[in-house]
């Protein structure tokens, strides 16, 4: 449709009248075609990637998204999943208020679920997604998981999240069905954000893992959970996420008073590689988290140069990309040193299975992109 938003196509097409649809194949065959053999190769790919992976000792974690866009071919193959208008307008819009990443909070404009009528189906549609995403990954990584416990919901004319309020989401009759339909539950819980003492119940029901920042640990209370010394094993601890900076970039950006607590506290675990980075990253692998994790960026040192994604802003992001010089045997050596020092070579190479979720007895040790 030349690029148009569904909302802006023919009204028979936008709502699938079968007439329009059989018509659009026909117009639209070569385009159709085209699109369909980009998807087969993905997944092509995508099966070979997990088959190298699994071959040489390797799970993958995957992420899904909590929401999905309006324009996109889940809202418009399925809008009864969605809170929508007799017009196919979302009646609300998904956002966060006020948090660490934004003083404004964030209005990320997609539309958001109707549960009530997800849970009649039994969930099927969101269990579908699960199977396609882990059909190319082992463990998925829950994006926004405060959401299955209660989602902001912002007017669709609101021009910041502010206006926005909690609504319940699924709660544990999601989880529930997950596990029915799959036999296991194999996810990380994202719990960064707003987390209240819901969102915290939920994820400990169902024995879920929770994620630990480094880059989170450093307001000045020694009780902060993101503190490598206060992980807990079912947890995974990051230097940083996606929608960070890298730790390089961050430690730059410290008032000085918070570096020099931030190298302290490194230092003291026992840290002292000369190079901030690495003792940030040892200290992080000397946590009880049972599963540590480095972006790329900060094992090649880089600064904020090597962002990836900034939270709420809409373009400019993903853009970074690692060239295969980068990769050098030297960091390659210095990571694998690291993770034999810290104890973290052990790996469990029996097929993943429900009790290997919950991290209380493995300790493994990744790296991502």
């Amino acid at each position: 449709m030349g690029g148009a938003h569904p909302l802006d196509w023919p009204e028979d097409l936008l709502r699938r009248s079968p007439s329009a649809l059989e018509c659009a194949r026909r117009e639209l065959t070569d385009a159709i075609s085209e699109s369909r053999f980009g998807q087969f190769l993905i997944s092509r790919q995508g099966n070979r990637l997990k088959k190298y992976a699994h071959e040489r000792g390797v799970f993958l974690i995957g992420d899904l998204p909590f929401f999905v866009s309006l324009d996109s071919s889940d809202v418009w193959a399925n809008p009864e999943c969605f809170q929508l208008d007799a017009n196919l307008r979302p009646r609300f819009v998904a956002g966060v208020p006020p948090d660490y990443f934004s003083a404004e909070g964030q209005l990320w404009g997609n539309p958001v679920y109707d549960w009530e009528a997800l849970c009649r189906t039994g969930y099927r549609w969101c269990i579908d997604r699960l199977k396609s995403l882990l059909a190319h990954v082992d463990l998925v990584r829950l994006d926004h998981f405060r959401g299955f416990c209660a989602a902001w919901h912002v007017p669709p004319t609101a021009k910041t999240a502010h206006p926005g309020h909690w609504v319940p989401g699924p709660g544990t009759t999601f989880f529930d069905a997950v596990r029915a339909e799959l036999g296991h539950l194999p996810f990380i819980a994202e719990d960064l954000g707003i987390i209240t003492p819901d969102v915290v119940a939920l994820r400990d029901q169902f024995e879920l893992p929770g994620v630990r920042v480094f880059q989170f640990g450093f307001d000045g209370n020694p009780n902060n959970p993101h503190l490598p010394h206060n992980c807990i094993t079912n947890t995974v601890a990051y230097t940083g996420t996606h929608d960070n900076s890298t730790t390089r970039g961050w430690f730059e950006s410290l008032p000085e008073h918070v570096r020099q607590t931030a190298r302290s506290y490194a230092h003291k675990a026992g840290a002292r590689t000369g190079e901030v980075v690495w003792d940030f990253i040892r200290s992080v692998w000397s946590s009880g988290s049972g599963l540590a994790i480095a972006p790329l960026q900060d094992l090649l040192n880089l600064g904020a140069e090597g962002r990836m994604n900034v939270p709420g802003v809409a373009a400019g992001n993903w853009r970074w990309r690692c060239t295969e010089d980068m990769l050098k045997p030297s960091i390659l050596e210095r990571l694998r040193d690291l993770t034999t020092s810290a104890g973290r070579m052990s790996f469990v190479k029996t097929e993943i299975r429900t009790h290997d979720l919950a991290l209380k007895d493995q300790q493994t040790s990744n790296t991502t992109p």
